[in-house]
């Protein structure tokens, strides 16, 4: 599996990440890498490193509230072995279930461009090629859902995001869609741990099928 901490690709990124080195030097403050163990059946795919949460501890999802409420769920279902994500120290392990973003670096307001999305792809690519047959993806929202058709080489007008939706892709996988948890969707109500939860109900009759 490709270890993207030294990347340099993208010069945005490069420059943004060089600001937050100076103002936060006891961040992590490089590429974030995948979390979970790399034979996994499920891979969770979110959009990017958020400030201060995987770009300070330097692990998906966690020190921030969108990784609070995943894994108040993973560990609901079995999938972690703690119900918070706090820091790398914090024992916590993940139970076939993988998490990354589609784009490794923090992007200045969260929001990364198409071109910095296309060349983090190729990480994806990889994680989702080494999966056993049979896996299950979730994406947590729009750009996870988009980078997953890319980097399978697949048509993004087949399949539309949609929270909920659940399709089946041609290689025999299953592909799950979910509004991403982040803090405005939470305080908004756009998502809800009930409807998080709702869709890893359906997760789980799938894998257990």
């Amino acid at each position: 599996m490709k270890d993207p901490r030294g990347c340099r690709q993208c010069p945005r990124l490069v420059t943004f990440r060089k600001e937050q080195q100076v103002r936060h030097p006891d961040y992590h403050n490089l590429p974030v890498r995948s979390f979970g163990p790399d034979r996994a059946r499920l891979l969770i795919v979110g959009l990017a490193p958020g400030l201060h949460g995987a770009n300070a501890t330097g692990r998906p999802f966690t020190g921030d509230s969108s990784g609070s409420l995943l894994f108040e769920v993973l560990y609901r279902f079995g999938l972690a072995s703690l119900d918070r994500s706090v820091g790398s120290d914090d024992g916590l392990r993940l139970r076939d279930c993988r998490i990354t973003n589609a784009v490794k670096c923090l992007p200045p307001e969260n929001r990364p461009l198409a071109d910095e999305i296309n060349t983090c792809n190729r990480y994806l690519r990889d994680e989702i090629s080494a999966l056993p047959v049979g896996s299950v993806l979730l994406a947590l929202g729009t750009v996870a859902h988009r980078a997953i058709l890319m980097a399978m080489d697949l048509q993004q007008s087949t399949y539309r995001f949609r929270h909920a939706a659940e399709f089946t892709l041609p290689n025999g996988f299953k592909l799950f869609d979910s509004y991403h948890p982040s803090r405005y969707n939470q305080n908004t109500g756009r998502l809800t741990g009930t409807m998080l939860a709702g869709v890893f109900e359906r997760i789980e009759a799938v894998s257990h099928g």
